[in-house]
């Protein structure tokens, strides 16, 4: 008899990832003053993007900062992030979510290279793993 079952882990994973995204959503639509203050939010009139991709650094660095506050990556990232995050919280389209969220964080793990931390190894990479093994497994 386990403490938890593997049903559940799953569950909870998928929750965790899920909040992740709509946490980082509502941050940075409204300013919520953690990783985002106020004057920086979306409903501001800030970019959601341009703080980041501004400084990213490395091989392709000039592309990602060439995307700085589009307007269509603002909306294609915060649409991203909004529908990662509720697919994964109410338990619907979660193939779509997963593999989405997977795709997201490949691409901000492209534009970090190479990790500051860790010669290969950034938690953009852990989360796109985890969120592809969490669209993979809805398949079951």
């Amino acid at each position: 008899m386990s403490f938890i079952s593997p049903h559940s882990f799953f569950s909870a994973l998928r929750f965790l990832m899920g909040f992740t995204f709509l946490w980082a959503f509502l941050d940075k639509t409204f300013g919520l003053g953690l990783a985002t203050p106020s004057a920086q939010a979306w409903v501001s009139g800030a970019s959601p993007t341009t703080g980041f991709l501004l400084g990213v650094q490395g091989p392709f660095a000039t592309f990602f900062q060439g995307l700085a506050g589009n307007p269509i990556i603002d909306w294609i990232f915060m649409l991203g992030l909004l529908f990662v995050g509720v697919t994964l919280l109410v338990n619907r389209w979660v193939r779509l979510g997963g593999l989405a969220g997977m795709v997201m964080m490949l691409i901000v793990y492209a534009a970090v290279l190479w990790p500051s931390h860790n010669p290969f190894i950034e938690y953009q990479l852990i989360y796109a793993v985890v969120l592809g093994y969490i669209g993979m497994k809805s398949w079951d």
